[in-house]
């Protein structure tokens, strides 16, 4: 068995939003549960808290979590019933949707923060590259060090990896990242959270803690996307957009 995580990355029309909830949660859900090695799916919402300028193409995020035996005979099954809300007019028409599957490395990677029996409050995905030649060093820098330094920032919990996987969900269109990084946050105040992962990475947080400097392994053609969890039990409400200048972190992560 192999852990699969594909990515719904999409937009919705303004007038549909209540529309796509109730498909989501509904018909959506019951379809899902017939799938071979299906094991869950969750539904987010782009933050407006978020790392710099970074340009966010996509309002929302679903996320299915999947084990598969085979999963170039099962995967290929989600594509029909995403074409559901396609059909039905639940995505918008500007081109911007796109479905991203990862192979897994494993499981959540928890941190002492984590409180497992309370769900998450959001997820951050980094969809990134390693420099071409140096993918163990990569590897190894993310394994042993900065997943152990990110996860441990307060109100980030645990983190899970992958990379690109040769069966993709139709229709495909090209992925710019190679490497998935996703974290999962439990925090009220997500602000608050990537402006201590910022303090971190430059070496001044009030906490006295500085991560390592970043592994030059790890290619700057990435992006980072921060949501919070719409769908499903949630955890307490998210807040403000960080006031503070986060442009400096663009080459920490």
């Amino acid at each position: 068995m192999a852990l699969y995580t594909t990515l719904h990355l999409h937009n919705v029309p303004d007038a549909r939003t209540d529309d796509y909830a109730a498909w989501f949660d509904g018909g959506h859900r019951a379809a899902l549960s017939h799938l071979r090695g299906f094991k869950g799916t969750d539904r987010y919402q782009i933050d407006q808290a978020q790392l710099g300028d970074q340009y966010q193409p996509w309002r929302y995020l679903s996320v299915y979590d999947f084990d598969f035996q085979a999963p170039e005979i099962d995967l290929p099954a989600l594509g029909p019933l995403l074409a559901d809300a396609r059909d039905a007019g639940l995505l918008a028409a500007d081109d911007s949707e796109r479905i991203y599957t990862y192979r897994l490395f494993g499981d959540w990677k928890g941190s002492p923060n984590w409180q497992r029996d309370q769900p998450l409050s959001g997820v951050s995905i980094l969809i990134g590259n390693y420099v071409a030649g140096r993918y163990q060093e990569y590897q190894t820098w993310y394994e042993n060090v900065h997943s152990v330094e990110v996860a441990n920032v307060p109100g980030h919990v645990a983190m899970k990896r992958g990379e690109l996987s040769e069966i993709q969900v139709e229709p495909r269109r090209y992925c710019p990242g190679d490497q998935l990084v996703m974290t999962a946050q439990q925090t009220d105040d997500l602000p608050f959270t990537i402006g201590d992962f910022v303090a971190r990475a430059l070496g001044h947080s009030p906490s006295g803690i500085a991560m390592q400097p970043r592994s030059s392994a790890g290619s700057l053609a990435r992006t980072v996307h921060y949501f919070h969890k719409v769908s499903g039990e949630q955890f307490w409400p998210g807040g403000i957009a960080y006031a503070g200048d986060l442009s400096l972190y663009r080459d920490k992560c």
